[in-house]
Formats: structure tokens, C-alpha cells, sequence
């Protein structure tokens, strides 16, 4: 059985405060980790900042999600660098100083979560005479994320939701690998994914067939009904990597793992190692 290339979601989001240097810094430090996952939204600024939810209240499994509020993007780069994270001592760290903190040899996954709008059109494959209005939408934040990313010398993979996100990325930047997630249509995932020649898929863990994780309610698929695409043949028959998401136990890796997808993206260091020995 091969070993999946080993994604840590948001940084190991189970051992650490996610999206942090903090978390950098345990995943970077864990030689089973090839590449990083992590989300970007703008400051007031415009400057990329490193974070997941579009507000900074709410919580994370009991915890504050942050001591500020407001949207992330109405909220000034000063404000947001001394902001807490889970209740610990990281703060809201900028894309730039995230991958200052980070080896070349470790991979990022650039995770294209919002441009700074409530309107991202999330997870549709859109309509032909709305293209271009949604890619003009993201080009400016695409514009600075990846002229943050110049500077750093390792792989950069570009993932979002958002058909706008990678209709703007692949007009800044076509030279950047580039992959659809997907959330609750395995269809209009694969169709975004043709359109934009993704290299890649990120679809959730449950909708790999013959792995009985299918038969699980997790993302926007219930397990009531087993989907009826086999992504990863599709994907792979196009020569397209397939990267799942997100994995908490060892024994859904080791089931990911001996369906053949190429990635996992993990809350927890060292899933896989139970497979390996």
C-alpha cells in the first residue's frame, strides 16, 4: 500500500491553535509532513492574513475562536497581529510571516477562503454569463496572495471552493498548481476541476467509495445515499491528484490510504504510522 503525501490541516489543528506560527512550527518540526494547509482572508488592508471563519467571534469546540469580533476583512492588520487565537498566546499571523516561519522544503496548501465579502458563491459551479463578474471579484485579493507567496522558495498548491477564486488564480497566476474542493456536489466539483485544468481534487473523506466511509454523514454528504461518482478513478483517469479532507483517525487514513488517494489532509501528526509499522 502506498503512503499518502501527509497534508496538516491548518497547521495539526488537533494538537495546535490552527493557522498560527505555533502550529507552523509543530507541523514543520514533524518529519511525516509534506505540506501544510492553512486559509487566507484579507485585513482591512487588503494584506492576506492567515485564519479560517470569516468572523473573529464564535467558538471552536467550547473555545473563543478569537478575543476580537467584526469580519476579518473590515478589521485593521494592527488589530488582527494582536489578536488571540483559542484562547492561547498565537495571534493572527499575515500569509508573509507564515511562510517566513516555515522550511522551503514543506509545502503549502493555500487555501483561497474569502476575498472579503459575504458573497463567494460557495461551492457552485456557476453559470457561463457569471464567470467573470466572480473572478473579478477575487483578482485583487489573488493579486496580493500570490505576490506574498513569491518570496517563498517551496511548492505552493492553490485550493478554494470558490469557482471565482480559481477563475482569478488562473488568470494572475496560471503558473501555480491549483485544486477544487468540494462540499455537497461531487458533479459540479469535477466540472470546476475540468474547466480550470485543476491539477488536483480535494473532496471529503466520505465520498471515496469502498472504504465504508461513504456510508458517514460528514461535510454536505448525509451517508444516506453512496455517491454515484468515483472521484478518485475520474480523477485519476484524467492524471489528476486526489487529496481528502479532513482525517482525525488512524483508521480513516489507513482506509484512504488503501483506496490509492494521493493526499490527506490531517488534524493529527503521525495518523498513518499505525499503516506503516
Amino acid at each position: 500500500m502506498a503512503t499518502p503525501t501527509v497534508i496538516a490541516h491548518r497547521g495539526y489543528a488537533g494538537v495546535a491553535p490552527e493557522n498560527t506560527l505555533e502550529a507552523a512550527a509543530v507541523a514543520a518540526d514533524d518529519d511525516r509532513t509534506s505540506m501544510l494547509e492553512i486559509d487566507v482572508q484579507p485585513a482591512a488592508c487588503g494584506t492576506p492574513v492567515v485564519i479560517h471563519d470569516e468572523r473573529l467571534e464564535g467558538t471552536r469546540d467550547g473555545r473563543p475562536l478569537t478575543d476580537g469580533s467584526g469580519h476579518v476583512w473590515e478589521t485593521p492588520l494592527e488589530e488582527l497581529r494582536e489578536t488571540h487565537v483559542l484562547g492561547t498566546d498565537a495571534t493572527v499571523p499575515t500569509l508573509e510571516a507564515f511562510l517566513e516561519s516555515i522550511p522551503e522544503t514543506m509545502g503549502v496548501n493555500v487555501e483561497l477562503k474569502n476575498p472579503g465579502t459575504t458573497d463567494v458563491r460557495f461551492a457552485e459551479a456557476l453559470p457561463a454569463d457569471e464567470r467573470e463578474e466572480r473572478r473579478e471579484v477575487w483578482t485583487p485579493f489573488v493579486d496580493r496572495v500570490v505576490d506574498a507567496c513569491e518570496a517563498f522558495g517551496g511548492e505552493i498548491l492553490f485550493s478554494s471552493f470558490c469557482e471565482g477564486a480559481l477563475a482569478a488564480l488562473r488568470d494572475v497566476a496560471p503558473r501555480y498548481p491549483a485544486a477544487t474542493l468540494v462540499w455537497h456536489d461531487l458533479e459540479a466539483g469535477l466540472e470546476i476541476t475540468r474547466r480550470y485544468d485543476c491539477e488536483a481534487i480535494h473532496p471529503p473523506r466520505n465520498v471515496i467509495l469502498g472504504t465504508g466511509l461513504e456510508q458517514t454523514t460528514y461535510a454536505g454528504f448525509s451517508g444516506e445515499a453512496i455517491p454515484g461518482i468515483d472521484v478518485l478513478e475520474e480523477a485519476h483517469r484524467e492524471g489528476r491528484t486526489v487529496n481528502v479532507w479532513t482525517v482525525t483517525t488512524w483508521n480513516q487514513f489507513e482506509a484512504l490510504a488503501a483506496a490509492g488517494v494521493d493526499g490527506i489532509i490531517a488534524d493529527y501528526p503521525g495518523l498513518g504510522s499505525f499503516s506503516d509499522a
